[in-house]
């Protein structure tokens, strides 16, 4: 197998391993602090996800946009690169260092800003989670930066598998605070300051382990770096050109995220809310990130390397064929986990009404699945031409969608709907936002057959449907919602995992009746990440 064969596997397993842990780790932490209805568990999501906002507008503006790009390139001076990273490093940790020591110091109103709704005590308990996890910021960076360092010098292995000894040290940490007091605690005026510093010191030493593993590694890079604060040259006055439009786009998308967090604050306490959008959220995104990750990377790469050439026509040919491709698997995906949302959902949910609650935000998130598998390949066809402008106008608008599609929602919906109700607008301008990315390309590239991909894609939903439908009669055998599948999250994993195989089978069986063509080329891929397989 090549270098980038076995770099691929090694990412790839990486990457399954760390979701895996990563839902053990929610699950965990709901049995500590509770999902719907649960104001503590509220509380802790919005806090711990306070340092993953400001760190992704720091990422893009100065890691993504300077650091990670000149990382490669200084490897061809004289040096090795070894002055030119010293400077990058050192001015990398000044701004995570900076900008650490303003976000906490900053905690009270950036929770105020984020959950406006929040009552008096339970804001009391998300800004005293939040002095422990917005440290994370600078723990995130040092990763990034020496992760990055080590995959610009082939060493792809530990920035993948650290994030799992993160999972392993939270879920460590977090059953240690359920065997000294119970859970789940899930009302504010329970929480002592001993409990807060277990609960979210845990969170923030997984993030600390995580990047400081790296460090054993660094070795590998054979870069010898030193503080270096002269930083001419680094780069910083090209920020503006670098960074551009990405940087606008991920702060247009942590803006619209920001409205969709103070709705969410209203219904904390009387229906899913902060937590329980998050459990939703990473149980949608695991068939997208597992598919895009195995089958949409390599068609990315071909697609730029025609881009590169100035092939256009070999281009469009690339756009249809890759959308075919992930369509066989992501359309069903999206039926399967649909048929089997309760029981997938009681994985991060206390109990069996608690999982039907949470299935609405799920199957709401879901309407998205398609479209946002499809905007993969648009969206990156743009990149590949290095046109970041283009994309971010079409972003704007779906960040604006989202922004009134979740203030419509909390006008209109009762509490227990309100997070499902911010999830379908989220759906929504996915919807539009891959309809006017689509036009705009065509308008680039010229015709991108579009009719042929879009008929394919509704061959697949036409087998897919019959398919979740024999899955949600086995879910009904199985006792509905008052059934074994929504006894426990054990059980529910299991149910949901044979919903999702008879789903699949059924979905095969009818494409292969349907002749489609894209059947073949779908179990081709399958066959070659098999064990065994080359």
């Amino acid at each position: 197998m090549s270098g980038i064969g076995r770099a691929s596997v090694l990412i790839g397993a990486g990457t399954i391993v760390s979701r895996l842990t990563g839902f053990l780790r929610a699950v965990v932490l709901v049995a500590a602090v509770g999902s719907v209805n649960s104001r503590a568990g509220d509380a802790f999501g919005t806090a711990n996800q306070l340092p993953n906002n400001i760190y992704a507008i720091i990422s893009t503006g100065l890691l993504t946009a300077v650091v990670v790009p000149q990382i490669v390139k200084a490897g061809a001076h004289p040096d090795g690169g070894r002055a030119f990273i010293s400077k990058l490093f050192t001015l990398g940790t000044v701004v995570l260092v900076v900008t650490t020591a303003l976000a906490t110091i900053a905690a009270p109103w950036l929770v105020q800003l984020y959950a406006p709704d929040y009552t008096a005590e339970q804001l009391a308990l998300t800004t005293a989670f939040a002095y422990w996890c917005l440290p994370q910021i600078l723990f995130y960076g040092l990763y990034a930066l020496v992760g990055e360092a080590l995959n610009a010098r082939r060493v792809y292995g530990p920035f993948t598998w650290a994030p799992i000894v993160n999972n392993a040290v939270s879920i460590a940490g977090f059953l240690v605070f359920i065997a000294l007091f119970g859970g789940p605690i899930t009302s504010p005026s329970a929480w002592t300051p001993s409990m807060v510093a277990l609960l979210a010191g845990t969170a923030t030493l997984g993030i600390v382990v995580q990047a400081v593993i790296l460090l054993f590694f660094w070795r590998r890079t054979r870069l010898h770096l030193r503080p270096d604060f002269r930083w001419r040259g680094v780069g910083l006055n090209h920020l503006g050109r670098l960074a551009g439009w990405t940087f606008l786009m991920v702060l247009a998308g942590q803006l619209a995220g920001l409205v969709q967090s103070r709705v969410l604050s209203g219904a904390s306490g009387d229906g899913p809310a902060a937590i329980a959008s998050q459990n939703a959220w990473l149980l949608f995104m695991l068939p997208y990130s597992i598919i895009v990750l195995s089958i949409g990377t390599p068609y990315f790469t071909q697609l730029s390397e025609h881009a590169s050439a100035g092939r256009d026509a070999d281009v469009r040919a690339d756009v249809g064929r890759s959308i075919r491709t992930l369509g066989v698997f992501i359309v069903i995906a999206t039926f399967a986990l649909a048929a089997a949302a309760v029981p997938a959902s009681r994985i991060f949910t206390n109990s069996a009404d608690e999982a039907v609650a949470a299935a609405w935000v799920l199957l709401a998130f879901l309407v998205g699945l398609i479209p946002l598998a499809v905007l993969f390949v648009i969206q990156r066809t743009f990149y590949a031409y290095n046109d970041t402008r283009t994309p971010f106008f079409f972003t704007v608008l779906q960040c604006a969608i989202v922004v009134a599609t979740a203030l419509v929602a909390q006008a209109t919906l009762s509490l227990d709907f309100l997070a499902a109700g911010v999830a379908l607008g989220q759906s929504f301008a996915s919807v539009v936002q891959v309809i006017l990315a689509t036009w705009l390309l065509e308008r680039r590239l010229g015709d991108l057959a579009v009719g042929s991909w879009l008929l394919s894609l509704a061959r697949f939903v036409l087998a897919a449907i019959p398919a979740a439908a024999v899955g949600w009669l086995v879910f009904l055998w199985f006792g509905g919602a008052d059934g074994w599948t929504a006894s426990s999250p054990l059980l529910g994993a299991v149910g949901a995992a044979i919903i999702g195989l008879v789903s699949i089978a059924v979905y095969v069986g009818l494409l292969a009746l349907l002749r489609a063509p894209e059947l073949s080329v779908a179990t081709g891929l399958v066959r070659r990440f098999l064990p065994g397989r080359r």
